[in-house]
């Protein structure tokens, strides 16, 4: 147990080594929507309407015209002759350009004009859902304290967190958020930890208790010993790993990229041999006819919905995650989630909670469990041991140390103490025999504090490693999802694992492995595999390092993880519970229908239009609705994710 008494669930975020960011520009960029494009858009839109009721023929309409097109359109030709500068030119600002342009050389102009205006409503919309999309996200970027009450002699001084030093005194008040990551020395309160973990319910802080930088003090006063730099603390890593989530691409991703990058230039040149071909070849189709049908298929052609909602989707996916309290490192591995169908756990600290804690207490004849209880914590009561600790924090009430005439630790088997007038042992099996006092009943047992009170069996108490309240939860919703192959590393004892997975429904255990023998185990469960899916690795100690490294996809408990397990981990779960690995598959498999989903919609309804258009069906209306309308409903059906 530790002796900081953890009292709030936290967590220690790093990412893995700095990713380099490949930025593709495939469309232009996307900020957020300001009060003068509105503006300019709006103005445009009332010119367009003018020129609609303007007279035919009038020569004041095509002015008219051209000045909506350039209020509304401005952006987007802009960006076209940037990209083109830079020898970028085949991506959707180019089409929409060539082909609005190309309108009003026929003298379409209505069509024109309308094509930029429902595409910027299109990119309005964009704007819209990537802002939802980031919400959540984005939300863990309000946690950054803005600075620190440092404590100094003459009272306190508001600092810059960044200039807090280990072991430095901070205050913080009602309302403030706690800046760096410490232990409280005085004062007790309730946080919302919300922002961290994702729990609604406040956790209780007081003297002792681990708190975390970003929580927000909700009542009272406290005082707290800094115990990391701004630099290493909680705050700071999940603003590292927020901010690079997005970093690696996942393989649909990257499809795209690589699709939209051939696929433009391809339909350019179509499009080019729709509107000069046929005439040449003494088609009955004029060049302007051929001319209008190359601009529709132009127009329909643009890769929009899929280049901007695919990513959106895995960006919606680690959003919704993240408010879940899982923070996903990219979008490749909320990929892989949806194809695991191996999850191997860790023990310790994944499946239980790393610490002893009392499940029975035996008494023998003529004692009473909580007679037996009160004399083991009396006798305990000086000693820093698990065992101890576990023992003093089930007896729970006041100790007397007036009553304990004497102690004595005894390394490795036990404590002596004088109670009173009563001679009091605690310890192990060794001990008691050492001491002449018969065990009854006979049977040892592995983690078993016996308590004898004058030279006479009192009962022993059984302590056990306990299991995490929602790990039984977790793995039977695992296995609802179609996970059936699940398993147990530990370098724990045979018998102490075995009683853990029997209680979790868990059938294949591995037991007293060294750090490298769980990586050994866990690269012949992958190797025994018949089929292809994802292998995870569930761990949080240092030990487990080298095996979240090793598996497809590694999961980290972020609350009781070291900070070597969270660096190697692909997946943080912040609240430490086991039932959060099932929620991050379920998003991740939601997140993957949406995507293909939206795949198979533009591809479709764009296979369609484009069809339609080569033949002079479809008219520059369809290939609108082909384009901006496919990517919007794209877009709003990649925002769905965000829901879960």
């Amino acid at each position: 147990m530790s002796q900081n008494h953890k009292c709030c669930s936290h967590c220690h975020v790093e990412t893995k080594e700095e990713h380099k960011h490949e930025h593709e520009d495939h469309h232009h960029e996307h900020s957020d929507i300001k009060p003068r494009d509105i503006a300019m858009f709006g103005v445009g839109v009332a010119f367009f309407i003018a020129a609609l009721f303007a007279k035919d023929g009038a020569a004041y309409a095509l002015l008219l015209y051209l000045t909506a097109y350039f209020l509304i359109g401005w952006e987007i030709l802009l960006s076209a002759l940037k990209n083109i500068s830079k020898g970028k030119a085949f991506d959707e600002n180019f089409l929409m350009s060539l082909a609005t342009i190309g309108a009003f050389a026929i003298g379409e102009y209505p069509e024109g004009v309308a094509v930029m205006l429902f595409f910027r409503i299109g990119e309005f919309f964009q704007d819209i859902a990537l802002a939802r999309s980031r919400g959540s996200i984005a939300a863990l970027m309000n946690i950054r304290p803005d600075y620190a009450n440092l404590i100094t002699s003459s009272g306190h001084t508001r600092v810059n967190p960044q200039d807090v030093a280990v072991g430095d005194k901070i205050l913080v008040k009602p309302g403030e958020k706690i800046p760096l990551d410490g232990v409280v020395i005085e004062g007790k309160s309730t946080l919302d930890v919300s922002v961290l973990t994702g729990e609604s319910l406040p956790k209780e802080a007081f003297y002792g208790c681990e708190v975390l930088s970003g929580s927000l003090n909700q009542a009272g006063t406290l005082k707290i010993e800094a115990s990391k730099v701004f630099g290493e603390s909680t705050v700071s890593k999940i603003l590292e790993l927020t901010q690079n989530a997005s970093a690696k691409k996942a393989p649909t991703e990257n499809f795209i990229t690589k699709f939209a990058k051939y696929y433009t230039p391809f339909v350019v040149f179509c499009a080019a041999a729709l509107a000069f071909l046929p005439p040449l070849f003494g088609s009955a189709i004029t060049l302007e006819e051929s001319f209008s049908r190359a601009l529709v298929f132009l127009v329909v052609s643009c890769p929009c919905a899929l280049v901007v909602s695919i990513p959106l989707s895995f960006f919606g996916g680690i959003g919704g995650a993240s408010r879940n309290g899982i923070l996903i490192k990219g979008g490749n591995f909320l990929e892989a989630l949806k194809s695991a169908d191996t999850v191997v756990f860790d023990k310790t600290g994944t499946l239980t909670k790393g610490v002893f804690g009392i499940s029975r207490i035996s008494a023998a004849d003529g004692f009473g469990e909580d007679e037996t209880l009160k004399y083991a914590a009396y006798a305990e009561h000086y000693s820093n041991h698990p065992i101890a600790l576990s023992i003093k924090k089930a007896y729970k009430e006041a100790v007397d140390e007036a009553h304990i005439a004497s102690h004595e630790e005894l390394a490795g088997y036990g404590v002596k103490a004088v109670i009173g007038s009563k001679k009091v042992v605690v310890g192990t099996a060794k001990l008691m025999e050492q001491e002449g006092v018969a065990l009854t009943p006979k049977k040892e047992f592995e983690r078993a504090a016996y308590v004898a009170i004058d030279g006479k069996l009192a009962g022993y108490i059984t302590i056990e490693d306990e299991i995490k309240e929602d790990a039984k939860q977790g793995i039977e919703e695992l296995k609802r999802l179609g996970i059936t192959n699940i398993a147990m590393l530990t370098g724990d004892s045979e018998g102490a694992a075995r009683r853990v997975a029997d209680k979790l429904g868990i059938k294949t255990v591995y037991a007293g492995l060294l750090p490298h023998q769980k990586v050994e185990k866990l690269e012949e469960i992958i190797s025994a595999k018949k089929q292809n899916g994802k292998t995870i690795f569930v761990g949080d100690g240092i030990n487990d390092a080298p095996s979240l490294a090793r598996a497809d996809i590694g999961i980290a408990m972020g609350g009781v993880g070291s900070d070597a397990a969270i660096e190697a981990a692909d997946v943080v779960l912040m609240t430490d519970e086991v039932s959060k690995i099932a929620t991050a598959l379920k998003i991740a498999k939601k997140t993957n229908t949406i995507v293909w989903q939206n795949i198979a919609f533009a591809l479709g309804v764009k296979g369609a239009i484009l069809v339609m258009g080569a033949f002079g069906v479809a008219t520059m209306w369809e290939a609108v609705f082909g384009d901006v309308g496919v990517a919007i409903i794209a877009i709003l059906n990649a925002a769905r994710v965000l829901r879960h």
